[in-house]
Protein backbone atom coordinates (compact mmCIF):
# COMPACT_ATOMS: atom_id res chain seq x y z
CA UNK A 1 0.00 0.00 0.00
CA UNK A 2 1.64 3.10 -1.41
CA UNK A 3 0.96 6.67 -3.20
CA UNK A 4 2.28 6.53 -6.74
CA UNK A 5 2.88 9.95 -8.80
CA UNK A 6 4.93 10.71 -11.72
CA UNK A 7 4.24 12.20 -15.56
CA UNK A 8 5.50 11.82 -19.37
CA UNK A 9 6.64 14.19 -21.05
CA UNK A 10 5.21 14.70 -24.85
CA UNK A 11 7.59 17.03 -26.25
CA UNK A 12 11.31 17.20 -25.50
CA UNK A 13 12.68 16.06 -22.58
CA UNK A 14 13.46 17.10 -18.85
CA UNK A 15 16.58 17.50 -17.17
CA UNK A 16 17.00 15.17 -14.33
CA UNK A 17 17.47 17.85 -11.17
CA UNK A 18 14.11 19.59 -12.25
CA UNK A 19 12.35 16.35 -13.00
CA UNK A 20 13.63 14.99 -9.77
CA UNK A 21 12.45 18.09 -7.71
CA UNK A 22 8.51 17.99 -9.44
CA UNK A 23 8.79 13.89 -8.23
CA UNK A 24 9.68 14.59 -4.43
CA UNK A 25 7.28 17.58 -4.72
CA UNK A 26 4.50 15.67 -5.49
CA UNK A 27 5.37 12.67 -3.19
CA UNK A 28 6.29 14.61 -0.42
CA UNK A 29 1.94 15.72 -0.45
CA UNK A 30 0.88 12.23 -0.72
CA UNK A 31 3.40 10.78 1.69
CA UNK A 32 0.66 9.85 4.46
CA UNK A 33 0.23 7.08 1.60
CA UNK A 34 3.71 5.18 2.72
CA UNK A 35 5.92 6.93 5.47
CA UNK A 36 8.24 3.69 5.14
CA UNK A 37 10.59 4.72 2.11
CA UNK A 38 10.18 7.12 -0.70
CA UNK A 39 11.96 7.24 -4.30
CA UNK A 40 12.27 8.61 -7.37
CA UNK A 41 13.57 7.84 -11.01
CA UNK A 42 13.58 9.62 -14.18
CA UNK A 43 14.92 8.81 -17.90
CA UNK A 44 13.85 12.58 -19.15
CA UNK A 45 10.77 11.23 -21.09
CA UNK A 46 9.14 9.64 -18.09
CA UNK A 47 9.16 10.13 -14.18
CA UNK A 48 8.09 7.90 -11.52
CA UNK A 49 7.96 8.97 -7.82
CA UNK A 50 6.67 6.70 -4.89
CA UNK A 51 6.19 6.50 -0.83
CA UNK A 52 5.96 2.92 0.71
CA UNK A 53 4.55 1.57 2.96
CA UNK A 54 5.95 -1.70 3.48
CA UNK A 55 3.43 -4.70 3.65
CA UNK A 56 5.02 -7.83 1.94
CA UNK A 57 8.70 -7.96 1.78
CA UNK A 58 9.75 -5.05 3.94
CA UNK A 59 13.45 -5.43 3.14
CA UNK A 60 15.22 -2.95 0.45
CA UNK A 61 14.42 -5.45 -1.98
CA UNK A 62 11.02 -3.55 -2.25
CA UNK A 63 12.22 -0.13 -3.21
CA UNK A 64 10.52 1.29 -5.86
CA UNK A 65 10.41 2.65 -8.46
CA UNK A 66 11.40 -0.92 -9.28
CA UNK A 67 12.82 -2.11 -12.67
CA UNK A 68 13.49 -5.29 -14.54
CA UNK A 69 16.99 -6.97 -14.08
CA UNK A 70 17.88 -5.46 -17.51
CA UNK A 71 16.29 -1.73 -16.97
CA UNK A 72 13.71 -2.89 -19.64
CA UNK A 73 10.58 -1.66 -17.69
CA UNK A 74 10.07 0.18 -14.51
CA UNK A 75 7.08 0.36 -12.34
CA UNK A 76 5.19 1.92 -9.45
CA UNK A 77 2.57 0.12 -7.84
CA UNK A 78 -0.03 0.64 -4.98
CA UNK A 79 -1.96 -1.98 -3.49
CA UNK A 80 -1.54 -5.28 -3.12
CA UNK A 81 -1.55 -8.26 -5.08
CA UNK A 82 -3.02 -11.81 -2.83
CA UNK A 83 -2.25 -14.48 -5.51
CA UNK A 84 1.29 -13.21 -6.19
CA UNK A 85 3.02 -16.21 -5.02
CA UNK A 86 0.71 -18.42 -7.39
CA UNK A 87 1.23 -15.76 -10.45
CA UNK A 88 5.40 -15.73 -9.13
CA UNK A 89 5.46 -19.69 -9.60
CA UNK A 90 4.18 -20.10 -12.61
CA UNK A 91 6.76 -17.09 -13.91
CA UNK A 92 9.66 -19.54 -12.28
CA UNK A 93 8.83 -22.58 -13.90
CA UNK A 94 9.10 -19.91 -17.48
CA UNK A 95 12.95 -19.54 -16.13
CA UNK A 96 12.19 -16.21 -14.36
CA UNK A 97 14.41 -14.76 -12.24
CA UNK A 98 13.49 -12.79 -8.97
CA UNK A 99 15.62 -10.33 -6.82
CA UNK A 100 12.95 -9.94 -3.89
CA UNK A 101 10.02 -11.29 -2.58
CA UNK A 102 7.22 -8.60 -3.43
CA UNK A 103 4.32 -8.68 -5.44
CA UNK A 104 5.32 -5.85 -6.90
CA UNK A 105 8.24 -7.29 -8.65
CA UNK A 106 5.63 -10.00 -10.28
CA UNK A 107 3.51 -7.93 -11.97
CA UNK A 108 6.74 -6.57 -13.71
CA UNK A 109 8.02 -9.67 -14.71
CA UNK A 110 4.34 -11.06 -15.45
CA UNK A 111 4.39 -7.70 -18.54
CA UNK A 112 7.65 -8.92 -19.25
CA UNK A 113 6.20 -12.11 -20.23
CA UNK A 114 2.33 -11.52 -20.68
CA UNK A 115 1.85 -7.63 -21.80
CA UNK A 116 -0.99 -6.14 -20.90
CA UNK A 117 -2.41 -9.70 -20.61
CA UNK A 118 -0.80 -9.53 -16.68
CA UNK A 119 -3.54 -7.51 -15.06
CA UNK A 120 -6.40 -10.35 -15.64
CA UNK A 121 -4.02 -12.71 -13.73
CA UNK A 122 -4.17 -10.08 -10.94
CA UNK A 123 -6.45 -10.67 -8.23
CA UNK A 124 -5.81 -7.61 -5.52
CA UNK A 125 -6.36 -4.06 -5.27
CA UNK A 126 -3.63 -1.85 -7.61
CA UNK A 127 -3.27 1.25 -9.09
CA UNK A 128 -0.17 1.07 -11.16
CA UNK A 129 1.90 3.08 -13.62
CA UNK A 130 4.42 1.11 -15.66
CA UNK A 131 7.25 3.34 -18.21
CA UNK A 132 8.07 0.74 -21.25
CA UNK A 133 11.08 2.90 -22.71
CA UNK A 134 11.63 0.47 -25.52
CA UNK A 135 8.06 1.18 -26.32
CA UNK A 136 8.16 4.10 -25.43
CA UNK A 137 4.64 3.18 -24.01
CA UNK A 138 3.33 4.25 -20.14
CA UNK A 139 0.37 1.62 -19.01
CA UNK A 140 -1.74 2.81 -16.53
CA UNK A 141 -4.04 0.85 -14.38
CA UNK A 142 -6.89 0.58 -12.03
CA UNK A 143 -7.98 -2.61 -10.01
CA UNK A 144 -11.38 -3.94 -11.12
CA UNK A 145 -13.78 -2.16 -8.19
CA UNK A 146 -11.66 0.58 -7.81
CA UNK A 147 -10.38 0.17 -4.79
CA UNK A 148 -7.47 1.94 -5.00
CA UNK A 149 -7.61 5.79 -6.77
CA UNK A 150 -5.37 7.16 -9.54
CA UNK A 151 -5.92 10.51 -11.52
CA UNK A 152 -4.26 11.62 -14.25
CA UNK A 153 -3.81 15.37 -16.32
CA UNK A 154 -2.53 16.54 -19.69
CA UNK A 155 -0.74 19.57 -18.23
CA UNK A 156 1.03 21.20 -20.94
CA UNK A 157 3.51 18.75 -22.50
CA UNK A 158 3.58 16.60 -19.80
CA UNK A 159 0.50 13.63 -18.89
CA UNK A 160 0.93 13.77 -15.22
CA UNK A 161 -0.40 10.89 -12.94
CA UNK A 162 -0.88 10.72 -9.05
CA UNK A 163 -2.30 8.64 -6.36
CA UNK A 164 -4.33 12.03 -5.30
CA UNK A 165 -5.57 15.36 -6.33
CA UNK A 166 -3.04 17.02 -4.56
CA UNK A 167 -0.45 15.28 -6.38
CA UNK A 168 -1.29 16.78 -9.49
CA UNK A 169 -1.65 20.04 -8.02
CA UNK A 170 1.79 20.60 -7.34
CA UNK A 171 2.81 20.39 -10.99
CA UNK A 172 2.91 23.93 -12.68
CA UNK A 173 0.70 24.79 -14.95
CA UNK A 174 -2.39 22.76 -13.86
CA UNK A 175 -5.49 24.26 -15.05
CA UNK A 176 -7.44 24.42 -11.92
CA UNK A 177 -11.00 25.52 -13.47
CA UNK A 178 -13.64 23.83 -12.00
CA UNK A 179 -15.86 21.44 -13.75
CA UNK A 180 -19.42 22.48 -13.26
CA UNK A 181 -20.66 19.14 -14.27
CA UNK A 182 -19.15 17.78 -11.87
CA UNK A 183 -20.87 19.75 -9.27
CA UNK A 184 -23.90 19.03 -10.64
CA UNK A 185 -23.52 15.51 -9.67
CA UNK A 186 -21.66 16.30 -6.97
CA UNK A 187 -25.16 17.94 -5.46
CA UNK A 188 -26.97 15.16 -6.38
CA UNK A 189 -24.43 11.78 -5.56
CA UNK A 190 -22.44 13.76 -2.49
CA UNK A 191 -19.94 12.58 -5.07
CA UNK A 192 -18.20 12.91 -8.20
CA UNK A 193 -18.66 10.01 -10.15
CA UNK A 194 -15.67 9.14 -12.30
CA UNK A 195 -14.15 9.96 -14.62
CA UNK A 196 -14.66 13.55 -13.29
CA UNK A 197 -12.88 15.07 -11.02
CA UNK A 198 -13.47 18.84 -9.42
CA UNK A 199 -11.34 20.26 -12.31
CA UNK A 200 -12.25 20.43 -16.08
CA UNK A 201 -8.72 19.47 -16.65
CA UNK A 202 -8.17 16.21 -14.23
CA UNK A 203 -9.81 12.82 -14.81
CA UNK A 204 -10.16 10.18 -12.44
CA UNK A 205 -9.11 6.82 -14.22
CA UNK A 206 -11.79 4.56 -13.74
CA UNK A 207 -12.51 1.03 -12.04
CA UNK A 208 -11.56 -1.66 -14.29
CA UNK A 209 -9.79 0.51 -16.12
CA UNK A 210 -6.30 0.77 -18.38
CA UNK A 211 -4.78 3.85 -20.31
CA UNK A 212 -1.91 4.12 -22.28
CA UNK A 213 0.13 7.01 -23.55
CA UNK A 214 2.14 5.62 -26.48
CA UNK A 215 4.79 7.46 -28.87
CA UNK A 216 3.47 7.17 -32.13
CA UNK A 217 5.52 8.09 -35.64
CA UNK A 218 3.58 11.67 -35.52
CA UNK A 219 4.03 12.38 -31.73
CA UNK A 220 1.72 10.77 -29.01
CA UNK A 221 -1.66 9.28 -28.63
CA UNK A 222 -3.06 9.43 -25.28
CA UNK A 223 -6.07 6.80 -24.53
CA UNK A 224 -9.04 6.69 -24.38
CA UNK A 225 -9.16 4.39 -21.13
CA UNK A 226 -10.45 1.02 -21.83
CA UNK A 227 -12.41 -1.41 -19.19
CA UNK A 228 -10.43 -4.65 -19.08
CA UNK A 229 -13.24 -6.69 -17.19
CA UNK A 230 -16.74 -6.70 -16.53
CA UNK A 231 -18.96 -8.39 -14.00
CA UNK A 232 -21.50 -11.15 -15.39
CA UNK A 233 -24.59 -8.90 -15.84
CA UNK A 234 -27.24 -9.86 -13.13
CA UNK A 235 -28.70 -13.01 -13.33
CA UNK A 236 -32.45 -13.55 -14.54
CA UNK A 237 -32.86 -17.03 -14.18
CA UNK A 238 -36.15 -18.38 -11.52
CA UNK A 239 -34.82 -19.26 -7.92
CA UNK A 240 -36.04 -22.57 -8.22
CA UNK A 241 -33.01 -23.32 -10.48
CA UNK A 242 -30.69 -23.29 -7.42
CA UNK A 243 -30.36 -25.41 -4.05
CA UNK A 244 -29.95 -22.82 -1.85
CA UNK A 245 -28.14 -25.16 1.17
CA UNK A 246 -25.62 -25.45 -1.83
CA UNK A 247 -24.93 -21.71 -2.81
CA UNK A 248 -24.96 -21.22 1.40
CA UNK A 249 -21.79 -23.55 1.60
CA UNK A 250 -20.48 -22.64 -1.40
CA UNK A 251 -20.39 -18.53 -0.26
CA UNK A 252 -19.01 -19.74 2.76
CA UNK A 253 -16.09 -21.56 0.92
CA UNK A 254 -15.39 -18.60 -1.64
CA UNK A 255 -15.68 -16.14 1.68
CA UNK A 256 -12.91 -18.08 3.50
CA UNK A 257 -10.96 -18.60 0.54
CA UNK A 258 -10.84 -14.53 0.11
CA UNK A 259 -10.16 -13.89 3.73
CA UNK A 260 -7.30 -16.60 3.71
CA UNK A 261 -5.77 -14.89 1.10
CA UNK A 262 -5.86 -11.20 2.82
CA UNK A 263 -4.29 -12.79 5.95
CA UNK A 264 -0.96 -12.77 3.70
CA UNK A 265 1.21 -9.97 5.40
CA UNK A 266 4.87 -9.40 6.64
CA UNK A 267 3.36 -6.73 9.72
CA UNK A 268 0.86 -6.96 12.13
CA UNK A 269 -3.02 -6.96 11.05
CA UNK A 270 -6.25 -6.75 12.21
CA UNK A 271 -10.05 -6.20 11.03
CA UNK A 272 -12.31 -3.77 11.61
CA UNK A 273 -15.77 -4.96 13.64
CA UNK A 274 -18.44 -2.49 13.63
CA UNK A 275 -20.93 -4.94 14.61
CA UNK A 276 -22.79 -5.41 11.57
CA UNK A 277 -22.96 -8.90 9.51
CA UNK A 278 -20.46 -8.28 6.87
CA UNK A 279 -17.56 -7.37 9.36
CA UNK A 280 -18.77 -9.99 11.52
CA UNK A 281 -18.56 -12.60 8.84
CA UNK A 282 -14.72 -11.48 8.08
CA UNK A 283 -13.48 -11.51 11.31
CA UNK A 284 -15.82 -15.19 12.27
CA UNK A 285 -13.30 -16.32 8.80
CA UNK A 286 -10.06 -14.67 10.07
CA UNK A 287 -10.34 -16.24 13.78
CA UNK A 288 -11.21 -19.37 12.31
CA UNK A 289 -7.77 -19.37 10.00
CA UNK A 290 -5.42 -17.66 12.51
CA UNK A 291 -3.55 -19.18 15.18
CA UNK A 292 -3.83 -16.10 17.23
CA UNK A 293 -6.20 -13.90 18.72
CA UNK A 294 -7.42 -11.62 15.82
CA UNK A 295 -7.17 -8.01 16.74
CA UNK A 296 -10.56 -6.08 15.95
CA UNK A 297 -11.38 -2.42 16.05
CA UNK A 298 -14.71 -1.03 16.55
CA UNK A 299 -16.25 2.80 16.95
CA UNK A 300 -19.23 3.69 19.36
CA UNK A 301 -21.62 6.20 19.90
CA UNK A 302 -23.08 7.79 23.49
CA UNK A 303 -26.76 7.67 21.27
CA UNK A 304 -28.44 4.19 21.50
CA UNK A 305 -29.74 4.37 17.86
CA UNK A 306 -26.06 4.50 16.22
CA UNK A 307 -24.37 2.32 18.40
CA UNK A 308 -23.91 -1.34 16.80
CA UNK A 309 -20.57 -1.92 19.75
CA UNK A 310 -22.81 -4.59 21.69
CA UNK A 311 -23.24 -6.91 18.69
CA UNK A 312 -19.33 -6.25 18.09
CA UNK A 313 -18.68 -7.18 21.55
CA UNK A 314 -20.76 -10.62 21.43
CA UNK A 315 -18.65 -11.37 17.75
CA UNK A 316 -15.24 -10.72 19.37
CA UNK A 317 -16.30 -12.57 23.07
CA UNK A 318 -17.67 -15.76 20.71
CA UNK A 319 -13.88 -15.86 18.52
CA UNK A 320 -12.12 -14.44 21.41
CA UNK A 321 -10.75 -11.05 19.71
CA UNK A 322 -8.64 -8.80 20.74
CA UNK A 323 -10.45 -6.11 21.14
CA UNK A 324 -10.54 -2.72 21.12
CA UNK A 325 -13.33 0.45 21.23
CA UNK A 326 -13.68 3.84 21.03
CA UNK A 327 -16.56 5.86 21.57
CA UNK A 328 -16.52 9.04 20.16
CA UNK A 329 -18.36 12.62 20.36
CA UNK A 330 -16.10 14.01 17.42
CA UNK A 331 -15.99 17.37 17.01
CA UNK A 332 -16.60 18.05 13.76
CA UNK A 333 -15.18 21.49 13.72
CA UNK A 334 -11.67 19.85 14.63
CA UNK A 335 -11.63 17.30 12.43
CA UNK A 336 -13.13 18.72 9.03
CA UNK A 337 -10.21 20.70 8.03
CA UNK A 338 -7.91 17.42 8.08
CA UNK A 339 -10.52 15.79 6.20
CA UNK A 340 -11.21 18.07 3.48
CA UNK A 341 -7.23 18.13 2.73
CA UNK A 342 -7.22 14.70 2.45
CA UNK A 343 -10.36 13.75 0.12
CA UNK A 344 -8.94 17.09 -2.01
CA UNK A 345 -12.34 17.64 -3.29
CA UNK A 346 -15.86 17.75 -2.13
CA UNK A 347 -16.98 14.53 -0.98
CA UNK A 348 -20.20 14.55 1.98
CA UNK A 349 -20.40 10.78 2.95
CA UNK A 350 -20.29 11.54 6.28
CA UNK A 351 -19.07 8.12 7.68
CA UNK A 352 -15.82 8.98 6.50
CA UNK A 353 -15.55 10.61 10.05
CA UNK A 354 -15.93 7.33 11.88
CA UNK A 355 -14.16 5.46 8.95
CA UNK A 356 -10.92 8.05 9.92
CA UNK A 357 -11.49 7.45 13.86
CA UNK A 358 -11.60 4.12 13.78
CA UNK A 359 -8.48 3.52 11.24
CA UNK A 360 -6.70 5.93 13.63
CA UNK A 361 -7.23 3.83 16.30
CA UNK A 362 -6.28 0.42 14.55
CA UNK A 363 -3.11 2.00 13.46
CA UNK A 364 -1.85 2.16 16.30
CA UNK A 365 -1.81 -1.61 16.50
CA UNK A 366 -1.45 -2.92 12.97
CA UNK A 367 -0.59 -1.84 10.06
CA UNK A 368 -3.30 -3.58 8.17
CA UNK A 369 -6.89 -3.79 8.82
CA UNK A 370 -9.25 -6.16 6.90
CA UNK A 371 -13.33 -4.50 6.78
CA UNK A 372 -16.96 -5.72 5.49
CA UNK A 373 -16.92 -3.94 2.53
CA UNK A 374 -18.97 -4.72 -0.47
CA UNK A 375 -21.36 -7.04 1.45
CA UNK A 376 -24.37 -5.14 0.17
CA UNK A 377 -23.51 -4.36 -3.50
CA UNK A 378 -22.78 -8.28 -3.35
CA UNK A 379 -26.02 -9.80 -1.25
CA UNK A 380 -28.75 -7.16 -2.02
CA UNK A 381 -28.46 -5.82 1.37
CA UNK A 382 -29.40 -1.82 1.00
CA UNK A 383 -33.05 -0.63 2.22
CA UNK A 384 -33.36 1.16 -0.94
CA UNK A 385 -33.91 -2.07 -2.38
CA UNK A 386 -37.02 -2.60 -0.69
CA UNK A 387 -38.01 0.67 -1.64
CA UNK A 388 -37.26 0.19 -5.33
CA UNK A 389 -39.71 -3.73 -4.90
CA UNK A 390 -42.56 -1.28 -3.67
CA UNK A 391 -42.05 1.52 -5.98
CA UNK A 392 -42.67 -1.44 -8.91
CA UNK A 393 -46.21 -1.89 -7.38
CA UNK A 394 -46.80 1.56 -7.86
CA UNK A 395 -47.24 0.17 -11.57
CA UNK A 396 -50.39 -1.66 -10.66
CA UNK A 397 -52.33 2.27 -9.19
CA UNK A 398 -55.01 2.77 -11.15
CA UNK A 399 -54.14 6.20 -13.16
CA UNK A 400 -56.73 8.29 -11.78
CA UNK A 401 -56.03 7.16 -7.92
CA UNK A 402 -52.53 8.16 -8.66
CA UNK A 403 -53.16 11.51 -9.52
CA UNK A 404 -55.05 11.97 -7.16
CA UNK A 405 -52.78 10.89 -4.88
CA UNK A 406 -49.93 12.82 -6.75
CA UNK A 407 -52.11 16.74 -6.54
CA UNK A 408 -52.10 15.83 -2.67
CA UNK A 409 -48.59 15.79 -1.87
CA UNK A 410 -47.92 18.48 -3.91
CA UNK A 411 -50.56 20.40 -1.65
CA UNK A 412 -49.00 19.70 1.49
CA UNK A 413 -47.53 22.75 3.54
CA UNK A 414 -44.48 24.37 2.08
CA UNK A 415 -42.88 23.46 5.35
CA UNK A 416 -43.22 20.25 4.82
CA UNK A 417 -42.40 19.57 1.13
CA UNK A 418 -38.81 21.86 2.63
CA UNK A 419 -38.39 18.83 5.37
CA UNK A 420 -36.47 15.91 6.15
CA UNK A 421 -38.79 13.87 3.90
CA UNK A 422 -38.86 16.88 1.35
CA UNK A 423 -37.14 15.21 -1.34
CA UNK A 424 -38.97 12.06 -1.34
CA UNK A 425 -42.35 13.02 -1.19
CA UNK A 426 -42.02 15.31 -4.48
CA UNK A 427 -40.41 12.45 -6.23
CA UNK A 428 -42.71 10.01 -4.95
CA UNK A 429 -45.62 12.96 -6.87
CA UNK A 430 -43.40 12.49 -9.85
CA UNK A 431 -43.38 9.04 -10.38
CA UNK A 432 -47.04 8.76 -9.88
CA UNK A 433 -47.75 11.19 -12.39
CA UNK A 434 -44.89 10.06 -15.18
CA UNK A 435 -45.17 6.27 -14.15
CA UNK A 436 -42.36 5.23 -16.00
CA UNK A 437 -39.44 3.06 -15.40
CA UNK A 438 -36.63 6.01 -15.01
CA UNK A 439 -38.91 8.25 -12.58
CA UNK A 440 -38.39 5.04 -10.24
CA UNK A 441 -34.59 4.97 -10.30
CA UNK A 442 -34.78 8.96 -9.86
CA UNK A 443 -36.73 8.47 -6.40
CA UNK A 444 -34.80 5.36 -5.41
CA UNK A 445 -31.69 7.79 -6.07
CA UNK A 446 -32.42 11.23 -5.10
CA UNK A 447 -33.48 10.76 -1.30
CA UNK A 448 -29.97 11.19 -0.13
CA UNK A 449 -29.25 14.17 -2.53
CA UNK A 450 -30.36 17.71 -3.98
CA UNK A 451 -33.43 17.06 -6.16
CA UNK A 452 -33.84 18.78 -9.49
CA UNK A 453 -36.16 20.61 -8.01
CA UNK A 454 -34.05 21.82 -5.12
CA UNK A 455 -31.14 22.68 -7.76
CA UNK A 456 -33.68 24.89 -10.13
CA UNK A 457 -34.28 26.88 -7.03
CA UNK A 458 -30.77 27.30 -6.35
CA UNK A 459 -28.42 27.58 -9.03
CA UNK A 460 -27.24 30.89 -10.72
CA UNK A 461 -26.61 31.66 -14.13
CA UNK A 462 -23.25 29.31 -14.23
CA UNK A 463 -25.36 26.39 -13.14
CA UNK A 464 -28.45 27.36 -14.79
CA UNK A 465 -27.53 25.28 -18.12
CA UNK A 466 -26.96 21.86 -16.07
CA UNK A 467 -30.30 21.72 -15.37
CA UNK A 468 -31.19 20.61 -18.60
CA UNK A 469 -30.47 16.99 -18.16
CA UNK A 470 -30.11 15.14 -14.44
CA UNK A 471 -27.22 14.30 -13.34
CA UNK A 472 -29.27 10.93 -12.51
CA UNK A 473 -28.95 10.16 -16.31
CA UNK A 474 -25.61 8.61 -15.63
CA UNK A 475 -27.34 5.62 -14.25
CA UNK A 476 -29.65 5.13 -16.85
CA UNK A 477 -27.71 2.45 -18.61
CA UNK A 478 -27.20 0.39 -15.80
CA UNK A 479 -31.42 -0.07 -15.15
CA UNK A 480 -31.69 -0.82 -18.76
CA UNK A 481 -28.75 -3.89 -18.39
CA UNK A 482 -30.99 -5.33 -15.28
CA UNK A 483 -33.67 -7.54 -15.19
CA UNK A 484 -35.55 -5.61 -12.76
CA UNK A 485 -36.01 -2.46 -10.67
CA UNK A 486 -34.14 -4.27 -7.69
CA UNK A 487 -31.36 -5.66 -9.54
CA UNK A 488 -30.96 -2.28 -11.56
CA UNK A 489 -30.19 -0.48 -8.48
CA UNK A 490 -28.09 -3.12 -7.48
CA UNK A 491 -26.38 -3.06 -10.82
CA UNK A 492 -26.18 1.01 -10.02
CA UNK A 493 -24.43 1.03 -6.96
CA UNK A 494 -21.82 -1.44 -7.70
CA UNK A 495 -20.43 0.62 -10.86
CA UNK A 496 -21.15 4.09 -8.84
CA UNK A 497 -21.78 4.31 -5.35
CA UNK A 498 -19.24 1.55 -4.61
CA UNK A 499 -16.12 2.96 -6.62
CA UNK A 500 -16.86 6.44 -6.06
CA UNK A 501 -18.08 6.24 -2.70
CA UNK A 502 -17.28 4.02 -0.67
CA UNK A 503 -13.89 2.89 -2.32
CA UNK A 504 -12.81 6.77 -1.70
CA UNK A 505 -14.14 7.17 1.62
CA UNK A 506 -11.99 3.56 2.70
CA UNK A 507 -9.28 4.10 0.86
CA UNK A 508 -8.78 8.04 2.06
CA UNK A 509 -9.71 7.40 5.49
CA UNK A 510 -7.20 4.64 6.13
CA UNK A 511 -4.66 6.05 4.28
CA UNK A 512 -4.37 9.50 6.03
CA UNK A 513 -2.99 7.10 8.90
CA UNK A 514 -0.94 5.10 6.61
CA UNK A 515 -3.53 2.01 7.41
CA UNK A 516 -3.94 -0.18 4.42
CA UNK A 517 -7.54 -1.29 4.53
CA UNK A 518 -8.35 -4.81 2.93
CA UNK A 519 -12.21 -6.23 1.87
CA UNK A 520 -12.62 -9.48 1.60
CA UNK A 521 -15.95 -8.95 0.21
CA UNK A 522 -14.85 -7.38 -2.74
CA UNK A 523 -12.56 -10.30 -4.29
CA UNK A 524 -13.60 -10.24 -8.05
CA UNK A 525 -14.10 -14.02 -8.25
CA UNK A 526 -16.67 -13.91 -4.97
CA UNK A 527 -18.22 -10.75 -7.17
CA UNK A 528 -18.60 -12.66 -9.96
CA UNK A 529 -20.49 -15.74 -8.27
CA UNK A 530 -22.37 -13.46 -6.36
CA UNK A 531 -23.98 -11.60 -9.67
CA UNK A 532 -24.57 -14.89 -11.11
CA UNK A 533 -27.03 -15.34 -8.63
CA UNK A 534 -30.57 -14.00 -9.10
CA UNK A 535 -32.23 -11.33 -6.78
CA UNK A 536 -34.60 -13.62 -5.02
CA UNK A 537 -31.52 -16.16 -4.56
CA UNK A 538 -29.50 -13.86 -2.70
CA UNK A 539 -32.58 -12.18 -1.26
CA UNK A 540 -35.39 -14.69 -0.45
CA UNK A 541 -39.26 -13.37 -0.02
CA UNK A 542 -37.50 -9.96 -0.14
CA UNK A 543 -35.00 -10.67 3.11
CA UNK A 544 -32.16 -8.44 2.78
CA UNK A 545 -29.01 -10.49 1.85
CA UNK A 546 -31.19 -13.34 3.10
CA UNK A 547 -28.67 -16.11 1.59
CA UNK A 548 -25.76 -14.27 3.19
CA UNK A 549 -27.05 -14.50 6.90
CA UNK A 550 -28.31 -17.59 6.30
CA UNK A 551 -25.05 -19.01 5.21
CA UNK A 552 -23.30 -17.33 8.37
CA UNK A 553 -25.57 -18.65 11.06
CA UNK A 554 -23.35 -21.63 11.71
CA UNK A 555 -20.70 -18.75 12.22
CA UNK A 556 -22.16 -15.92 14.23
CA UNK A 557 -23.77 -15.17 17.12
Amino acid sequence: MCGIAGFVRLDGRIDRDTAIGRLNQMVDVIKHRGPDDRGAWTDGTCGLGHARLSIIDISPAGHQPMSTVDARCWIVFNGEIYNFQEIRAELEARGTQFRSHSDTEVILEGYSVWGDAVIDRLRGMFAFALWDPMLQRLLLARDRLGKKPLYWARIGDSLVFGSELKALVTWPGLDCKLDYAAIHQYLTYQYIPAPRTIFESVNKLSAAHKLIAQREVNGWRIGPAERYWSLPLPSSRAASAFDAQEKQHELVELLKESVKLRMISDVPLGAFLSGGVDSSAVVAMMAQLSGEPVKTFSIGSRHAEYDETKYARMVAQRYGTDHHELILEPNAADILPKLIWHYSEPFSDASMIPTYYVSEMARQHVTVALNGDGGDEAFIGYPRYDSMRKLAELDHVPPPLAALAAAGLRSLPRGVQQGRFGARLTSLAQRLTERTRKSSQRYAFSIVSFSDEQKSAAYGPAMTPFLQSSALDLLDRYFDEAPDFVSGANWADTHVYLPDDLMVKVDTASMAVSLESRSPLLDHRLLEWAFSLPESVKAPDGVAKGLFKKAMEPHLP
